[in-house]
């Protein structure tokens, strides 16, 4: 079982899913969760942003988090590298959830004590330059007609495969 898992939201659009993520994050056991690029965030003591932008975007992750914002650790940070360098210097091993040619299908990948787990953009995917600079990728075996999963779907099915699944 994995002892520390970090989530990292990265360039995500929707206010819904950074409030769910949220909830999920604390009902998984992350340790933080990283908000970055244009991912939207919480409100925060010392919000830079305008208060009327600040207090939209506050209200509509509330209303998917469930308070969840004010239990679990989460940290804005536009800089996605800030983040990797940060967490590369804590020797978290890197993962990123994405479809890719040489993505390690989850039911196969051997976790690490420290993970941390980036998702990115819900249609696009994560960028190339992120992808390049990760330990790993991994993704989740599609059984359907569909090819991927909501963002939040997804990194809940990660997470819990990595605190729970002894592979």
């Amino acid at each position: 079982m994995t002892n520390e898992i970090v989530l990292i939201a990265h360039n995500l659009r929707s206010c819904n899913n950074v409030g769910s993520l949220l909830r999920t994050a604390d009902g998984l056991g992350v340790k933080t969760v990283y908000l970055s690029g244009y991912t939207p965030y919480p409100k925060y003591k010392l919000d830079k942003r305008l208060p009327y932008i600040r207090d939209r975007v506050d209200r509509k992750i509330k209303k998917t988090s469930l308070g969840a914002e004010k239990y679990i650790e989460w940290v804005h940070e536009e800089s996605i590298n800030e983040v990797l360098n940060l967490l590369k210097r804590k020797k978290y091993q890197i993962v990123a959830l994405e479809q890719a040619e040489n993505a390690i299908d989850i039911n196969k990948f051997k976790i690490t004590n420290k993970i941390a787990l980036i998702v990115g953009r819900e249609v696009e995917g994560i960028e190339e330059e992120i992808l390049n600079e990760v330990d790993s990728i991994v993704s989740i075996p599609m059984l359907g007609k569909k090819e991927s999963f909501n963002v939040v779907q997804a990194a809940a099915m990660t997470i819990y495969a990595f605190r729970y699944f002894d592979y």
